[in-house]
């Protein structure tokens, strides 16, 4: 596996390797779990050259301690990705992302006003810009993503489209844990009472999802016979829980026939912000 911190010599090896077939991306973080690494399996299966980026993106955290908080595992990352058959991994610093300070500010029309964008504002801004960079500079042909951060994909969805890059998105499922909390980098600045409380989270969502199933409740209802999920859970506090039409993100009361929607969820463990949805 080929790492590399400089983008120029990063961009001369993928241009004496792009002949060689399609050119899978997968975009991370780093802090690096079986989430991540199911990304990176799905783009061995689909292309000849896998390329991981590991970077902090300082745009999208509007929280300046959240950001200073959150976990940078570069050796273990690297050892993981080779293991996992990764080609080549670009870790840039922010001074090569961000020559000059930022002036971009990219909105979407609504979309990023609700859910994440609600509680994190400028997030998507700087989610967008750092993804169009990545974009410009690896140019895959596939990019892969997990659907933990759904309403991020439908964002980077649009993006694609809007500034017309020739790439491929796919949206691979969440890794969870064997008791069902959604696979997170944030989960390892919980210690183990928080990490136990915390899959409230995810069985909060199975809940949800049963009562819509059994067509019995609107999403106001289901937020009163779930908030007690969240007092009985020590030191968890929910900020959200909202189903959405799964095309558009538009929030609906309730599921409608012929509606492919989701469930999603937000809120805290402790001082960690932990995310979670499901489809219904």
């Amino acid at each position: 596996m080929h790492f590399f911190d400089q983008i120029g010599a990063f961009r001369a090896l993928l241009a004496a390797t792009r002949s060689a077939g399609p050119v899978g991306l997968v975009p991370t973080m780093g802090a690096l779990h079986a989430g991540h690494l199911a990304l990176i399996q799905a783009a061995r299966t689909d292309c000849a050259t896998v390329v991981a980026s590991v970077f902090v993106n300082p745009t999208q955290f509007n929280n300046p301690e959240d950001l200073a908080k959150y976990p940078r595992t570069l050796e273990q990352d690297l050892a993981m990705l080779a293991d996992a058959g990764c080609d080549a991994v670009i870790a840039p610093s922010v001074n090569a992302m961000y020559p000059t300070p930022s002036r971009v500010n990219i909105r979407w029309n609504g979309l990023d006003d609700i859910l994440e964008g609600q509680f994190r504002p400028g997030h998507f801004s700087g989610v967008s810009l750092v993804v169009a960079k990545l974009f410009n500079l690896v140019r895959p042909d596939i990019a892969y993503f997990g659907q933990k951060d759904f309403q991020q994909f439908k964002i980077i969805s649009r993006l694609t489209d809007e500034l017309m890059f020739d790439i491929q998105l796919r949206c691979v499922e969440t890794v969870r844990e064997p008791d069902g909390l959604a696979m997170s980098s944030r989960n390892l600045r919980l210690n183990p009472i928080q990490r136990q409380e915390a899959v409230v989270f995810f069985r909060t969502l199975q809940q949800a999802r049963q009562e819509i199933l059994q067509g019995r409740k609107s999403i106001q209802d289901i937020r009163k016979s779930i908030a007690g999920n969240f007092s009985a859970a020590r030191g968890t506090s929910l900020e959200y829980l909202e189903l959405a039409d799964r095309e558009n993100l538009t929030l609906i009361d309730r599921v409608e026939a012929q509606t492919p929607a989701i469930l999603l969820i937000a809120g805290y463990m402790g001082e960690v912000r932990l995310i979670d949805n499901l489809f219904v």
